[in-house]
Protein backbone atom coordinates (compact mmCIF):
# COMPACT_ATOMS: atom_id res chain seq x y z
CA UNK A 1 0.00 0.00 0.00
CA UNK A 2 1.52 3.45 -0.87
CA UNK A 3 1.74 6.02 1.88
CA UNK A 4 2.15 9.72 1.71
CA UNK A 5 3.44 10.65 5.06
CA UNK A 6 5.73 14.17 5.25
CA UNK A 7 8.84 13.83 6.84
CA UNK A 8 7.46 15.54 10.15
CA UNK A 9 4.70 13.00 10.41
CA UNK A 10 7.48 10.44 10.12
CA UNK A 11 9.54 11.82 13.10
CA UNK A 12 6.30 10.72 15.27
CA UNK A 13 7.35 7.04 16.35
CA UNK A 14 3.49 5.92 16.22
CA UNK A 15 2.99 7.04 12.58
CA UNK A 16 6.97 5.73 11.37
CA UNK A 17 5.99 1.94 13.01
CA UNK A 18 2.16 2.09 10.90
CA UNK A 19 3.61 3.79 7.65
CA UNK A 20 6.09 0.47 8.47
CA UNK A 21 3.09 -1.82 8.54
CA UNK A 22 1.20 -0.57 6.06
CA UNK A 23 3.32 -0.85 3.13
CA UNK A 24 2.96 -4.00 3.53
CA UNK A 25 -0.54 -4.55 2.73
CA UNK A 26 -1.12 -5.50 -0.95
CA UNK A 27 -5.53 -5.18 -1.07
CA UNK A 28 -4.98 -8.86 -1.52
CA UNK A 29 -8.39 -9.27 0.26
CA UNK A 30 -7.84 -12.63 1.51
CA UNK A 31 -8.22 -11.15 5.23
CA UNK A 32 -12.19 -10.30 4.47
CA UNK A 33 -13.14 -13.92 4.15
CA UNK A 34 -11.81 -14.68 7.59
CA UNK A 35 -12.86 -11.21 9.33
CA UNK A 36 -16.09 -11.96 11.38
CA UNK A 37 -17.62 -9.21 11.29
CA UNK A 38 -17.51 -8.52 7.54
CA UNK A 39 -18.92 -11.83 7.35
CA UNK A 40 -21.89 -10.59 9.19
CA UNK A 41 -21.93 -7.34 7.70
CA UNK A 42 -20.75 -7.40 4.12
CA UNK A 43 -19.50 -3.94 4.56
CA UNK A 44 -15.85 -3.10 3.17
CA UNK A 45 -15.42 -0.84 6.22
CA UNK A 46 -15.89 -3.82 8.48
CA UNK A 47 -13.12 -5.45 7.24
CA UNK A 48 -9.59 -5.56 7.97
CA UNK A 49 -8.73 -4.08 4.75
CA UNK A 50 -11.66 -1.58 5.01
CA UNK A 51 -10.08 -0.33 8.47
CA UNK A 52 -6.20 -0.43 6.80
CA UNK A 53 -7.90 2.14 4.26
CA UNK A 54 -9.70 4.20 6.77
CA UNK A 55 -6.10 4.46 9.35
CA UNK A 56 -4.19 4.92 6.87
CA UNK A 57 -6.55 8.18 5.50
CA UNK A 58 -6.68 9.37 8.90
CA UNK A 59 -3.25 9.23 9.66
CA UNK A 60 -2.32 10.79 6.59
CA UNK A 61 -4.82 13.74 7.09
CA UNK A 62 -4.08 14.20 10.61
CA UNK A 63 -7.33 16.53 11.04
CA UNK A 64 -8.23 17.77 14.59
CA UNK A 65 -11.31 15.38 14.84
CA UNK A 66 -11.24 11.83 12.98
CA UNK A 67 -14.05 10.74 10.67
CA UNK A 68 -16.96 9.52 12.93
CA UNK A 69 -17.26 6.57 10.59
CA UNK A 70 -13.11 5.91 10.71
CA UNK A 71 -14.21 5.27 15.14
CA UNK A 72 -17.37 3.63 14.30
CA UNK A 73 -15.97 0.76 12.36
CA UNK A 74 -12.58 0.05 14.37
CA UNK A 75 -14.41 -0.20 17.35
CA UNK A 76 -16.40 -3.05 15.30
CA UNK A 77 -13.18 -4.51 15.07
CA UNK A 78 -13.03 -7.31 17.78
CA UNK A 79 -9.34 -7.63 17.00
CA UNK A 80 -10.07 -11.45 17.02
CA UNK A 81 -6.95 -11.44 14.79
CA UNK A 82 -8.46 -14.03 12.10
CA UNK A 83 -6.90 -11.69 9.59
CA UNK A 84 -3.29 -11.93 10.47
CA UNK A 85 -3.56 -16.19 10.39
CA UNK A 86 -4.80 -14.93 6.57
CA UNK A 87 -2.64 -12.52 5.34
CA UNK A 88 0.31 -13.75 3.30
CA UNK A 89 2.03 -10.15 3.51
CA UNK A 90 2.47 -10.38 7.18
CA UNK A 91 0.84 -7.21 8.37
CA UNK A 92 0.70 -6.52 11.87
CA UNK A 93 -2.84 -5.68 11.95
CA UNK A 94 -2.56 -6.16 16.01
CA UNK A 95 -0.70 -2.96 16.31
CA UNK A 96 -1.95 -0.96 13.22
CA UNK A 97 -5.50 -0.87 15.07
CA UNK A 98 -4.27 -0.25 18.31
CA UNK A 99 -2.36 3.08 16.91
CA UNK A 100 -5.83 3.52 15.24
CA UNK A 101 -7.78 3.45 18.32
CA UNK A 102 -4.81 5.40 20.24
CA UNK A 103 -5.44 8.24 17.17
CA UNK A 104 -9.03 8.80 17.95
CA UNK A 105 -8.92 8.41 21.33
CA UNK A 106 -6.60 11.26 21.15
CA UNK A 107 -8.05 13.36 18.93
CA UNK A 108 -11.55 12.56 18.96
CA UNK A 109 -14.71 12.66 21.32
CA UNK A 110 -17.16 9.75 22.27
CA UNK A 111 -20.86 10.40 23.61
CA UNK A 112 -21.04 10.62 27.55
CA UNK A 113 -22.58 7.19 27.60
CA UNK A 114 -20.08 5.27 26.14
CA UNK A 115 -17.02 7.58 28.06
CA UNK A 116 -18.47 6.52 31.51
CA UNK A 117 -19.28 2.70 29.97
CA UNK A 118 -15.58 2.20 29.66
CA UNK A 119 -14.74 4.13 32.50
CA UNK A 120 -16.74 1.94 34.76
CA UNK A 121 -15.15 -1.47 32.86
CA UNK A 122 -11.68 -0.20 33.00
CA UNK A 123 -12.15 0.41 36.90
CA UNK A 124 -14.19 -2.32 37.90
CA UNK A 125 -12.91 -5.75 35.74
CA UNK A 126 -9.32 -5.19 36.71
CA UNK A 127 -10.13 -5.81 40.50
CA UNK A 128 -11.37 -9.07 40.90
CA UNK A 129 -13.49 -7.88 44.73
CA UNK A 130 -14.65 -5.04 42.79
CA UNK A 131 -15.30 -7.07 39.57
CA UNK A 132 -17.40 -9.91 42.24
CA UNK A 133 -19.10 -7.24 43.70
CA UNK A 134 -20.79 -5.89 40.91
CA UNK A 135 -21.52 -9.61 39.23
CA UNK A 136 -23.57 -10.01 43.00
CA UNK A 137 -25.62 -6.62 41.40
CA UNK A 138 -25.23 -7.50 38.36
CA UNK A 139 -26.67 -11.30 39.06
CA UNK A 140 -29.49 -10.09 41.49
CA UNK A 141 -31.31 -8.25 38.27
CA UNK A 142 -30.50 -10.60 35.68
CA UNK A 143 -34.04 -11.41 36.01
CA UNK A 144 -34.77 -8.24 34.74
CA UNK A 145 -33.07 -7.80 31.72
CA UNK A 146 -35.79 -7.55 29.29
CA UNK A 147 -36.69 -4.68 30.73
CA UNK A 148 -33.61 -2.85 29.21
CA UNK A 149 -32.09 -2.30 25.86
CA UNK A 150 -28.93 -1.96 24.22
CA UNK A 151 -25.67 -1.87 26.43
CA UNK A 152 -27.58 -2.35 29.84
CA UNK A 153 -29.14 -5.49 28.48
CA UNK A 154 -26.04 -7.03 27.68
CA UNK A 155 -24.05 -6.50 31.07
CA UNK A 156 -26.95 -7.96 32.75
CA UNK A 157 -27.20 -11.08 30.73
CA UNK A 158 -23.81 -11.98 31.25
CA UNK A 159 -24.14 -11.96 34.83
CA UNK A 160 -23.32 -15.92 35.44
CA UNK A 161 -25.76 -18.03 36.01
CA UNK A 162 -25.07 -19.18 39.63
CA UNK A 163 -22.76 -16.69 41.99
CA UNK A 164 -19.57 -18.22 43.30
CA UNK A 165 -17.36 -17.16 45.41
CA UNK A 166 -14.02 -15.07 45.34
CA UNK A 167 -11.60 -17.32 44.06
CA UNK A 168 -8.66 -17.09 46.87
CA UNK A 169 -5.69 -17.80 45.28
CA UNK A 170 -4.11 -14.46 43.95
CA UNK A 171 -5.50 -12.58 47.16
CA UNK A 172 -1.84 -13.03 48.63
CA UNK A 173 1.50 -14.47 47.28
CA UNK A 174 1.48 -17.88 47.65
CA UNK A 175 3.78 -21.04 46.99
CA UNK A 176 1.77 -24.51 45.38
CA UNK A 177 4.92 -27.23 46.43
CA UNK A 178 4.29 -30.43 45.01
CA UNK A 179 4.53 -33.33 47.06
CA UNK A 180 8.26 -33.98 45.85
CA UNK A 181 11.13 -31.70 44.72
CA UNK A 182 9.94 -29.73 42.05
CA UNK A 183 11.10 -30.78 38.59
CA UNK A 184 9.36 -26.82 36.90
CA UNK A 185 8.56 -23.64 38.86
CA UNK A 186 6.31 -21.06 37.59
CA UNK A 187 4.51 -18.17 37.98
CA UNK A 188 0.45 -18.37 37.74
CA UNK A 189 -1.36 -15.05 36.50
CA UNK A 190 -4.40 -15.79 38.97
CA UNK A 191 -6.04 -13.23 36.77
CA UNK A 192 -8.94 -10.26 37.71
CA UNK A 193 -12.52 -10.97 35.68
CA UNK A 194 -12.13 -14.71 36.29
CA UNK A 195 -11.22 -14.64 39.83
CA UNK A 196 -14.86 -13.05 40.37
CA UNK A 197 -16.58 -15.92 37.79
CA UNK A 198 -14.42 -19.24 37.95
CA UNK A 199 -11.98 -19.89 41.21
CA UNK A 200 -12.15 -24.03 39.94
CA UNK A 201 -9.94 -22.47 36.79
CA UNK A 202 -6.66 -22.03 39.08
CA UNK A 203 -7.75 -24.43 41.62
CA UNK A 204 -7.52 -27.10 38.60
CA UNK A 205 -4.40 -25.37 37.00
CA UNK A 206 -2.64 -26.15 40.77
CA UNK A 207 -3.69 -28.88 40.93
CA UNK A 208 -2.53 -30.50 37.95
CA UNK A 209 0.62 -28.52 37.75
CA UNK A 210 1.68 -29.94 41.31
CA UNK A 211 0.49 -33.81 40.32
CA UNK A 212 2.89 -33.84 37.75
CA UNK A 213 6.45 -32.08 39.52
CA UNK A 214 5.79 -28.40 38.85
CA UNK A 215 6.11 -25.86 41.91
CA UNK A 216 3.35 -22.56 41.44
CA UNK A 217 3.76 -18.92 42.62
CA UNK A 218 1.05 -16.40 42.68
CA UNK A 219 1.66 -13.21 42.90
CA UNK A 220 -0.75 -10.68 45.39
CA UNK A 221 0.85 -7.96 42.52
CA UNK A 222 -0.04 -9.68 39.25
CA UNK A 223 -3.60 -8.62 39.84
CA UNK A 224 -4.18 -8.20 36.10
CA UNK A 225 -2.21 -8.21 32.88
CA UNK A 226 -3.70 -4.95 31.21
CA UNK A 227 -5.16 -6.34 28.72
CA UNK A 228 -9.13 -5.33 29.35
CA UNK A 229 -7.95 -1.49 29.86
CA UNK A 230 -5.98 -1.72 26.88
CA UNK A 231 -8.44 -3.01 24.77
CA UNK A 232 -10.69 0.06 25.98
CA UNK A 233 -7.52 2.87 25.03
CA UNK A 234 -7.20 3.55 28.71
CA UNK A 235 -3.63 2.79 28.38
CA UNK A 236 -2.77 4.72 31.69
CA UNK A 237 -4.64 1.73 34.40
CA UNK A 238 -3.31 -0.94 30.95
CA UNK A 239 0.72 0.52 31.86
CA UNK A 240 0.20 0.48 35.33
CA UNK A 241 -1.01 -2.96 35.88
CA UNK A 242 1.92 -4.53 33.29
CA UNK A 243 4.45 -2.85 35.17
CA UNK A 244 2.84 -3.95 38.22
CA UNK A 245 2.68 -7.83 36.90
CA UNK A 246 6.00 -7.29 34.82
CA UNK A 247 7.87 -5.84 38.51
CA UNK A 248 6.10 -8.91 40.65
CA UNK A 249 7.33 -11.99 38.30
CA UNK A 250 10.85 -10.28 37.70
CA UNK A 251 11.18 -10.51 41.62
CA UNK A 252 10.19 -13.87 41.66
CA UNK A 253 12.56 -14.81 38.50
CA UNK A 254 15.64 -13.20 39.83
CA UNK A 255 15.17 -14.40 43.49
CA UNK A 256 14.23 -18.37 43.01
CA UNK A 257 14.32 -18.59 39.58
CA UNK A 258 11.01 -19.61 37.30
CA UNK A 259 10.52 -21.55 34.22
CA UNK A 260 7.92 -19.96 32.93
CA UNK A 261 5.06 -17.39 33.08
CA UNK A 262 1.57 -19.48 33.12
CA UNK A 263 -1.03 -18.17 31.73
CA UNK A 264 -4.82 -19.99 31.81
CA UNK A 265 -6.69 -17.30 30.18
CA UNK A 266 -5.72 -16.64 26.47
CA UNK A 267 -6.62 -13.42 25.96
CA UNK A 268 -4.40 -12.16 28.74
CA UNK A 269 -1.82 -14.42 27.53
CA UNK A 270 -1.66 -12.89 24.11
CA UNK A 271 -1.40 -9.55 25.83
CA UNK A 272 1.45 -10.40 27.87
CA UNK A 273 3.68 -11.89 24.96
CA UNK A 274 3.57 -8.25 23.59
CA UNK A 275 5.05 -6.81 26.34
CA UNK A 276 8.16 -6.39 25.20
CA UNK A 277 6.38 -4.23 22.22
CA UNK A 278 3.67 -2.65 24.82
CA UNK A 279 6.58 -1.67 27.10
CA UNK A 280 9.26 -0.63 24.90
CA UNK A 281 9.26 2.92 25.46
CA UNK A 282 9.39 2.87 28.78
CA UNK A 283 12.81 3.11 30.16
CA UNK A 284 12.09 0.91 33.61
CA UNK A 285 10.25 -1.57 32.44
CA UNK A 286 11.60 -2.23 28.29
CA UNK A 287 14.08 -5.07 29.23
CA UNK A 288 11.42 -6.66 32.04
CA UNK A 289 8.96 -6.67 29.92
CA UNK A 290 10.88 -8.41 26.77
CA UNK A 291 12.01 -11.08 29.61
CA UNK A 292 8.85 -11.97 30.78
CA UNK A 293 7.16 -11.84 27.31
CA UNK A 294 9.46 -14.13 26.36
CA UNK A 295 8.74 -16.66 29.21
CA UNK A 296 5.00 -16.53 28.47
CA UNK A 297 3.27 -19.78 27.82
CA UNK A 298 -0.46 -20.91 27.94
CA UNK A 299 -0.79 -23.65 30.20
CA UNK A 300 -1.71 -26.07 26.84
CA UNK A 301 1.45 -24.96 25.19
CA UNK A 302 3.05 -25.58 28.80
CA UNK A 303 1.85 -28.67 29.10
CA UNK A 304 2.49 -29.85 26.00
CA UNK A 305 6.23 -28.57 25.52
CA UNK A 306 6.87 -30.13 29.14
CA UNK A 307 5.20 -33.42 27.81
CA UNK A 308 4.47 -34.17 31.55
CA UNK A 309 1.07 -36.21 30.62
CA UNK A 310 1.05 -39.27 29.80
CA UNK A 311 -1.00 -41.32 27.60
CA UNK A 312 -4.51 -42.38 29.03
CA UNK A 313 -6.68 -45.65 27.66
CA UNK A 314 -9.76 -43.86 25.59
CA UNK A 315 -12.45 -43.31 27.17
CA UNK A 316 -16.47 -43.03 25.45
CA UNK A 317 -16.40 -39.02 25.68
CA UNK A 318 -17.11 -36.81 22.48
CA UNK A 319 -15.26 -33.23 23.29
CA UNK A 320 -15.98 -29.91 21.34
CA UNK A 321 -12.92 -27.96 21.31
CA UNK A 322 -13.25 -24.24 21.28
CA UNK A 323 -10.41 -22.78 20.07
CA UNK A 324 -9.98 -18.99 21.25
CA UNK A 325 -8.90 -16.74 18.97
CA UNK A 326 -6.13 -15.45 21.62
CA UNK A 327 -4.95 -18.52 21.35
CA UNK A 328 -5.12 -19.79 17.30
CA UNK A 329 -4.86 -16.65 16.00
CA UNK A 330 -3.13 -14.47 18.72
CA UNK A 331 -0.66 -17.04 20.06
CA UNK A 332 -0.87 -19.06 17.16
CA UNK A 333 -1.18 -22.68 19.32
CA UNK A 334 -3.60 -24.83 17.27
CA UNK A 335 -2.42 -28.36 17.79
CA UNK A 336 -1.19 -28.25 21.95
CA UNK A 337 -5.27 -28.40 22.91
CA UNK A 338 -6.31 -30.71 20.75
CA UNK A 339 -3.10 -33.07 21.48
CA UNK A 340 -3.63 -32.88 24.90
CA UNK A 341 -7.26 -34.10 24.93
CA UNK A 342 -6.41 -36.93 22.73
CA UNK A 343 -3.41 -38.30 24.52
CA UNK A 344 -5.79 -38.39 28.01
CA UNK A 345 -8.09 -40.00 25.75
CA UNK A 346 -11.00 -37.97 24.64
CA UNK A 347 -12.83 -38.08 21.38
CA UNK A 348 -12.08 -34.45 19.95
CA UNK A 349 -14.05 -32.82 17.44
CA UNK A 350 -14.29 -28.96 16.35
CA UNK A 351 -17.08 -27.25 15.29
CA UNK A 352 -17.58 -25.71 11.18
CA UNK A 353 -16.32 -22.03 11.26
CA UNK A 354 -13.53 -22.84 14.40
CA UNK A 355 -11.31 -19.63 12.72
CA UNK A 356 -14.55 -17.10 13.49
CA UNK A 357 -14.65 -15.49 16.71
CA UNK A 358 -17.69 -16.55 18.86
CA UNK A 359 -18.18 -12.56 20.18
CA UNK A 360 -16.57 -12.57 23.60
CA UNK A 361 -13.42 -10.56 22.72
CA UNK A 362 -12.72 -8.96 26.36
CA UNK A 363 -15.71 -6.64 26.82
CA UNK A 364 -16.87 -6.61 23.20
CA UNK A 365 -19.84 -8.32 24.27
CA UNK A 366 -20.70 -5.31 26.18
CA UNK A 367 -19.97 -2.62 23.86
CA UNK A 368 -20.94 -4.07 20.58
CA UNK A 369 -23.62 -6.57 21.73
CA UNK A 370 -25.58 -6.69 18.28
CA UNK A 371 -22.55 -7.87 17.00
CA UNK A 372 -21.80 -10.00 19.36
CA UNK A 373 -24.91 -11.74 19.76
CA UNK A 374 -25.33 -12.59 16.19
CA UNK A 375 -21.77 -14.19 16.26
CA UNK A 376 -22.74 -16.24 19.44
CA UNK A 377 -25.91 -17.64 18.03
CA UNK A 378 -23.66 -18.36 14.77
CA UNK A 379 -21.09 -19.94 17.14
CA UNK A 380 -23.29 -21.97 19.14
CA UNK A 381 -25.36 -23.71 16.10
CA UNK A 382 -22.05 -24.87 14.78
CA UNK A 383 -21.18 -25.77 18.76
CA UNK A 384 -24.32 -27.55 19.09
CA UNK A 385 -24.42 -29.54 15.52
CA UNK A 386 -21.56 -31.95 16.92
CA UNK A 387 -23.69 -33.79 19.95
CA UNK A 388 -20.67 -33.80 22.23
CA UNK A 389 -21.23 -34.09 25.70
CA UNK A 390 -18.82 -31.66 26.89
CA UNK A 391 -17.37 -28.18 25.17
CA UNK A 392 -13.83 -27.04 26.16
CA UNK A 393 -11.72 -23.87 25.49
CA UNK A 394 -9.02 -22.19 27.06
CA UNK A 395 -10.76 -19.02 27.42
CA UNK A 396 -13.22 -17.34 30.61
CA UNK A 397 -14.43 -15.17 28.39
CA UNK A 398 -15.65 -17.44 25.55
CA UNK A 399 -16.64 -20.22 28.18
CA UNK A 400 -19.01 -17.15 29.46
CA UNK A 401 -20.31 -16.20 26.13
CA UNK A 402 -21.48 -19.72 24.78
CA UNK A 403 -22.49 -20.94 28.40
CA UNK A 404 -26.03 -21.54 26.82
CA UNK A 405 -24.46 -24.56 24.40
CA UNK A 406 -26.22 -27.73 24.54
CA UNK A 407 -23.58 -29.57 26.48
CA UNK A 408 -21.69 -28.35 29.55
CA UNK A 409 -18.62 -26.15 28.84
CA UNK A 410 -15.60 -25.72 30.88
CA UNK A 411 -12.13 -24.72 30.63
CA UNK A 412 -9.74 -27.39 29.34
CA UNK A 413 -7.59 -27.72 32.65
CA UNK A 414 -10.85 -28.47 34.45
CA UNK A 415 -11.08 -31.42 31.85
CA UNK A 416 -7.43 -32.50 32.16
CA UNK A 417 -7.58 -32.32 36.25
CA UNK A 418 -9.88 -34.70 35.99
CA UNK A 419 -9.00 -37.10 33.56
CA UNK A 420 -5.65 -37.25 35.74
CA UNK A 421 -7.15 -38.00 39.09
CA UNK A 422 -8.58 -34.53 40.22
CA UNK A 423 -11.67 -33.57 41.20
CA UNK A 424 -14.75 -33.68 38.55
CA UNK A 425 -15.61 -30.50 37.35
CA UNK A 426 -19.22 -29.18 38.56
CA UNK A 427 -20.22 -28.67 35.11
CA UNK A 428 -19.10 -32.55 34.50
CA UNK A 429 -22.48 -34.99 33.02
CA UNK A 430 -22.47 -37.82 35.55
CA UNK A 431 -20.66 -40.88 34.48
Amino acid sequence: MQTHFTAEQLANPLISEADEILRKCVHCGFCTATCPTFVLTGDERDSPRGRIWMIRDMLENDQEAPPEETGFHLDRCLTCLSCTTTCPSGVDYMHLVDIGRHHIEEKGKRDWFDSVLRKVLGTVLPRAQLAHSALFFAWLAKPLAGLFSGRVRAMLSLAPKRLRALDPVGASDARYRPKEYPAKRVALLAGCAQRAINPDINAATIALLNRFGVEVVVKKKAYCCGALSHHINDESGAKAAMRASVAAWAEELHKDGLDAVIVNTSGCGTTIKDYANLLKDDPDYAHLGAQIASMAKDVSEFLYDANLLTPLKPRAMKIAYHAACSLQHGQKITQAPKALLANAGFEVVTAKESHLCCGSAGVYNVLQPEMASQLQARKLGHINDLKADVVVAGNLGCINQLSDSDAPIMHIIELLNWAYGGDAPKELPRQ
